[in-house]
């Protein structure tokens, strides 16, 4: 396993993981909780808690072939509070934090990956999921500034 590799993955990821759990820590239960008028939006609580999700089944199910319970139709649906979704946070950092002394960065999975991707990059190696992942987590970073923006927007 390349340990400098490793740990410029987690850093980027952490990276992005640090900037959305502040955001939605500024805004609150109430204005968290709440979902901009655009079709097909969701509430940053939503978003913070899907990237939860994601990063859990990709690095922990696809890489490791460890069990998932995931619910992803049920995280654009949620709502609770920033306390709750923090833990949440942190207790997936942790795991990924443990997990990477694990993960051979170059091996192929020992779970499958999503349909999509399979005879990808991504599909083929734990190094092309966390890349993936790293795309994830900084395009939906970028969706959670323009949901931060558009909720204080209408709710100061």
């Amino acid at each position: 396993m390349d340990d400098q590799l490793t740990r410029w993955d987690y850093f980027l990821l952490e990276r992005h993981l640090d900037r959305m759990t502040a955001i939605v820590a500024g805004l609150g239960d109430e204005r968290a909780n709440v979902t901009p008028e655009l079709t097909g939006a969701n509430s940053a609580y939503q978003i913070l808690l899907h990237c939860c999700g994601m990063l859990e089944w990709w690095t922990r199910s696809a890489v490791l072939g460890r069990e998932v319970r995931r619910d992803r139709d049920a995280e654009f649906g949620s709502s609770g509070s920033v306390a709750d979704l923090l833990v949440r946070v942190a207790n997936v950092r942790a795991q990924l934090l443990s997990d990477l002394e694990l993960i051979d960065l170059d091996a192929p999975l020992a779970g499958d990956p999503s349909d999509h991707y399979v005879g990808t990059p991504i599909g083929a190696s734990a190094r092309g999921v966390l890349l993936h992942v790293l795309e994830e987590l900084a395009q939906h970073h970028g969706h959670l500034e323009i949901t931060r923006d558009l909720v204080t927007a209408r709710h100061p």
